[in-house]
């Protein structure tokens, strides 16, 4: 160990920033490092870079933002030169792109690959943080940045017999680099969500029977994915600054048309129209047809309802439809965007089991046994989620002053200031952390929003020979009243999800995320402005 009783141990390498997290937030706030001229590390837990893209690379993963918004926007040369292929880029050129930045500005050498970092202590007399890793080093840096990644740690469900089970098992999230070969296999997929439904698709390609095994059915819209032509391509080149002007204006910060009328305001012909366009469409931009999808329910209900009777007529056969219907309000918990996700189910080789009704008693050697007898697998998958917004930051045990720790600052769900830092914990920022519009907007933005804001912070503590800068409680607590305000004005606490953390057993149900990009931003940056303003600089 490097720490003492608080006091650094001499030997320790000293930093100026240490960055957590090889994904599009760690690279970038790595490459404003370097320019700000400050002597910076990066501990990457994988093997290589990519974050999301890097551990993620199952069959059908893909993005559900346009991919030509999905990047950079700091450097209009990188804009330039890079072609994306496809509407909604796959993982190969999601990663290959994550590469071509990395080369373009050199940052390889800063990394430190297959590095997990398993705490970090700050030493209140020294003012600095000493971040000790899985091997035993142990550095020591003035500021340290998480870009840890709000969609990053998986949850397994807790079934009986998992380890018991003698065939492949394999989590989206955890999929394994060389692949898993289900070709004339019996697959099984466990979970609905984003990932399931990317993953099912797929494999029923070369599965010789999948069984989709679903506890609550999932609404999904189509991508409507294709090919960019030339002429596209060109043509969003021209207009990239218009482009991300009008996301930057849109409270997710994507470049869709949101509808300026209620859902309850026009004709049920009209709005039939109006949705089925959106539908034609494809992509996320189907739940901001109408202005009030979000925070009325009978407006909802519309929108709900439109995506049922999509379902029916894509399925076949009426009992597998009647229990792909999800009962329950759309946009409550993630959106999925497909690419023949109901067509699937069109299959001989594709078995539906509703595990609402027909219960996983156990795993066994062979198989999966439900309630009404077992079915016998080769590979289970599970597609089963992650730990959202706060399960990468709380798997490390980070202790600030007077050795509280982040578990128990966060013990009753996390507070922050502005998304970027927490009272007690000095000089420790987060990208893409609670209390920032983390899962409710573009990814790639939102952390280039994070790190200028991070890196204009630590410029300004240079030039001021500030040596730490925490929020105030008051600012904290202020910070909180707004999330909650915005939640409760929403549909998001009428069901359990990720985004309330409630499927994590024993997480607090809190929502996590800010839920308006530009009011965020501005919010961020008149802090700033007013000197950091909510924070304490001392």
């Amino acid at each position: 160990m490097s720490t003492v009783s608080g006091v650094v141990k001499a030997e320790a390498k000293h930093f100026d920033v240490i960055v957590v997290g090889a994904g599009v937030g760690g690279l970038y706030a790595l490459h404003r490092a370097r320019r700000l001229g400050l002597n910076v590390q990066l501990f990457e837990a994988g093997g290589d870079v990519g974050g999301t893209w890097y551990w993620n690379n199952y069959p059908g993963a893909r993005v559900d933002v346009p991919s030509f918004e999905y990047s950079f926007s700091f450097d209009s040369e990188l804009e330039q030169e890079w072609r994306w292929s496809e509407r909604y880029s796959a993982q190969p050129e999601l990663l290959s792109y994550i590469h071509h930045v990395v080369e373009r500005y050199d940052l390889r050498s800063s990394i430190e690959f297959n590095t997990w970092v398993t705490s970090a202590v700050y030493d209140s007399k020294a003012m600095v943080w000493t971040v000790e890793t899985e091997g035993g080093k142990s550095v020591v840096t003035r500021s340290l940045i998480m870009a840890t990644g709000p969609l990053s740690v998986p949850v397994y469900p807790k079934l009986i017999g998992m380890d018991r089970f003698k065939g492949e098992s394999v989590h989206t999230g955890r999929w394994a680099t060389e692949g898993v070969d289900v070709t004339g296999k019996r697959v099984a997929v466990i979970g609905t969500g984003s990932s399931g439904a990317q993953i099912a698709p797929e494999l029923a390609k070369a599965a010789g029977k999948l069984y989709m095994l679903q506890r609550s059915p999932a609404y999904s819209v189509p991508s409507q994915n294709r090919a960019l032509t030339e002429e596209e391509v060109t043509s969003l080149k021209a207009n990239y600054a218009a482009i991300r002007q009008k996301a930057r204006r849109n409270r997710s910060c994507l470049g869709v048309d949101v509808g300026n009328q209620s859902a309850l305001e026009v004709g049920a012909a009209e709005r039939e129209a109006i949705y089925q366009a959106r539908w034609n469409e494809g992509g996320l931009g189907f739940s901001a047809a109408f202005n009030d999808i979000y925070s009325d329910v009978n407006a909802n209900n519309t929108a709900a309802e439109f995506v049922r009777q999509k379902i029916k007529g894509i399925v076949a056969d009426p009992e597998t439809a009647r229990k792909l219907l999800p009962d329950s309000l759309i946009g409550c918990k993630r959106l999925c965007v497909d690419n023949g996700y109901f067509e699937m189910f069109n299959r001989d080789n594709v078995q539906l089991i509703d595990i609402s009704e027909n219960p996983i008693k156990e795993l066994n050697e062979t198989g999966i046994v439900l309630e009404d007898g077992e079915i016998p697998i080769d590979v289970i998958v599970y597609a089963t989620g992650f730990d959202a917004i706060t399960g990468s930051l709380l798997n490390m045990d980070i202790q600030g002053r007077d050795g509280i720790s982040l578990k128990q600052a966060w013990s009753d769900g996390p507070m922050t200031y502005l998304g970027l830092a927490v009272q007690g914990f000095p000089n420790l920022f987060m990208v893409n952390g609670p209390g920032s519009p983390a899962g409710l907007a573009n990814m790639v933005a939102l952390a280039e929003e994070n790190v200028s804001w991070i890196m204009s912070c630590l410029d300004h503590m240079k030039k001021q020979q500030v040596k730490a800068i925490e929020p105030t409680a008051e600012a904290q607590f202020e910070w909180a009243k707004i999330i909650n305000a915005m939640s409760e004005a929403s549909i998001y606490p009428l069901a359990n999800s990720w985004y309330v953390g409630s499927n994590v057993p024993g997480k607090p149900r809190m929502f996590m995320s800010h839920m308006d990009y530009p009011n965020y931003v501005k919010a961020c940056r008149d802090s700033a402005n007013a000197g950091y303003s909510g924070f304490e600089l001392s």
